[in-house]
């Protein structure tokens, strides 16, 4: 990276930071182009030139969000030694970073709330990509260990996903411990089904 590539990545840094206590502070849709230029000091300009939006400001925070995510998850997985527990603790670390994450409030506001501009709903679709893929390798580990029954593993993927985001949905307003006791239901529900044995 240049000097100029570096001084441009502190500044969208510095933007972003400055940002993020605004929209933690007051939400997403309430933040405005104007407080951030209050907050920063930064011209419309600047901001636009940097991220060329509201949304596209607030997806960097997000993308930044899921980094600190996988160096957690990357930090604790060797403490699973299975497949099977390993999406037992995804499930615990979900939980606790949806209820303790300063962003998730303003988070839901931008997914749920207003339309996407193209560029913002691509970069959005990639990061759910990048989750699919996640999941998927660990699943194909499952299987390739004898713990998982050979499946369609994209397929299965999409369902852990799709599991993943209507939990952290129906899971607000949820007191920890509730919401900790339906992640671990949904991991086992998606590990062993409900069907009884026959």
């Amino acid at each position: 990276m240049n000097k100029k590539q570096l001084q441009t990545e502190q500044t969208k840094k510095k933007l972003a930071d400055a940002s993020k206590a605004l929209f933690v502070q007051k939400g997403y849709k309430a933040t405005s182009i104007e407080d951030i230029v209050s907050a920063t000091g930064s011209s419309k300009g600047n901001i636009y030139y940097h991220f060329k939006s509201k949304q596209g400001l607030f997806l960097y925070l997000i993308d930044e969000w899921d980094r600190e995510w996988e160096e957690s998850w990357a930090a604790k997985e060797h403490l699973y030694n299975t497949s099977t527990e390993k999406i037992y603790g995804l499930a615990e670390q979900l939980i606790m970073d949806d209820m303790n994450h300063p962003l998730t409030k303003a988070a839901d506001e931008f997914f749920t709330g207003e339309n996407k501009e193209n560029d913002i709903e691509e970069r959005i679709s990639l990061m759910l990509k990048r989750h699919i893929q996640f999941n998927k390798q660990l699943i194909e580990r499952g299987i390739e260990n004898g713990e998982f029954n050979p499946s369609n593993v994209d397929n299965l993927a999409i369902i852990l996903e799709s599991t993943i985001i209507g939990l952290s949905q129906m899971s607000r307003g949820m007191e920890f411990e509730q919401a900790l006791a339906l992640y671990r239901q949904a991991a086992s529900v998606f590990l062993h089904g409900i069907a009884k044995d026959k």
